[in-house]
């Protein structure tokens, strides 16, 4: 199977694309990113050399360069995005050009083509839940930007697949955290400032919560729905994991023995959603999909591969770890 794979740089795409060409040898993967900045070529340097792997820098809105790798794969899984809130409420043009105009892009070509579509979005379309968790036919509620931008990028997915009948899946995941995060978010930044002995901002009272995911399961169920998902149909994944941002801080801390002293309250970003949740029984059950790691277990392998892979992160500019990033 030949995959094209957009935005394969980044945290996720990265992951993804390791855990298919080094578990797989039935699968020729071509690797297509802007290198913008949340992506790095070192990410993906244990397989640089690999002969079912190439990389190819360019753009999602390359009309011409999208259509001639379309034309030659089998499916395209889309994690190209501008993926970070407080950036979308700082500008939010990049986010439009990405995910929906870029997203708009590949369909045409995908449209043209009659290839099979696969694309990675958030929970953040559906806003933020009081009690209940949202099942792939709750109605959309974007708060943020970022999440605006991706819930219409779906609308035009689905688009196709109604007006086209065009093989397109859509899979909604949780917060990830893993090795090779972008170290503005919340994890890894924690990680990092903590190495460093620098205070760690935390938005308002650091009570929002979220459901935190394990890179590597995630990429399992993408891959999963990839192989045995039902063309047309969307695919919540999340791992029941509930935290809130604060007690998640504390036991980065503690796991690094570090003094809570570091954590410094900040002002809180304008429409903060106060809780995401997924219900993803769906692909439990049509899939026989399950998560693995434990957020214990997978917050030490984090913070290990953190302290491990300082050349990864040595040159990350300050301003990443701005308190309040979405001033800029």
């Amino acid at each position: 199977m030949k995959l094209l794979v957009t935005g394969g740089l980044g945290f996720i795409g990265s992951n993804f694309i390791l855990n298919v060409i080094q578990n797989f040898t039935n699968f020729k993967i071509t690797n297509l990113d802007d290198q913008l900045y949340g992506s790095n070529i070192k990410n993906l340097s244990d397989i640089k050399d690999s002969k079912n792997y190439q990389f190819i820098k360019g753009n999602i809105n390359d009309t011409v360069l999208i259509e001639k790798l379309i034309s030659d794969c089998d499916v395209v899984v889309n994690f190209a995005a501008e993926s970070h809130v407080d950036r979308s409420i700082a500008n939010l043009n990049p986010f439009v050009e990405s995910n929906i105009l870029g997203v708009s892009t590949l369909l045409n070509a995908i449209n043209k083509y009659k290839k099979k579509f696969l694309h990675i979005s958030t929970d953040e379309v559906y806003g933020s839940l009081k009690i209940e968790s949202a099942k792939e036919d709750t109605r959309f509620n974007p708060s943020s930007p970022y999440a605006a931008t991706k819930a219409a990028g779906e609308l035009l997915i689905n688009s196709f697949i109604t007006t086209y009948d065009r093989d397109c899946m859509i899979t909604r995941c949780t917060n990830n955290y893993g090795p090779r995060q972008f170290p503005e978010k919340l994890i890894p930044k924690t990680i990092l400032l903590a190495l460093k002995n620098q205070k760690i901002p935390v938005y308002g009272n650091g009570m929002n919560i979220r459901d935190w995911i394990y890179v590597g399961d995630h990429c399992k169920a993408i891959l999963d729905v990839l192989l045995k998902g039902k063309p047309g149909h969307s695919y919540n994944i999340s791992s029941d994991n509930e935290i809130d941002n604060l007690t998640i801080i504390k036991q980065i801390l503690t796991i690094m023995d570090k003094s809570f002293d570091l954590i410094e309250f900040v002002e809180d970003r304008p429409g903060h959603d106060f809780r995401y949740s997924l219900d993803s029984s769906k692909i439990r059950t049509e899939l026989n999909w399950s998560h693995k790691v434990s957020f214990e277990n997978g917050l030490k392998n984090t913070i290990q591969w953190y302290q491990s892979n300082q050349e990864w992160w040595k040159n990350v500019e300050e301003s990443t770890f701005n308190a309040t990033p979405w001033k800029n």
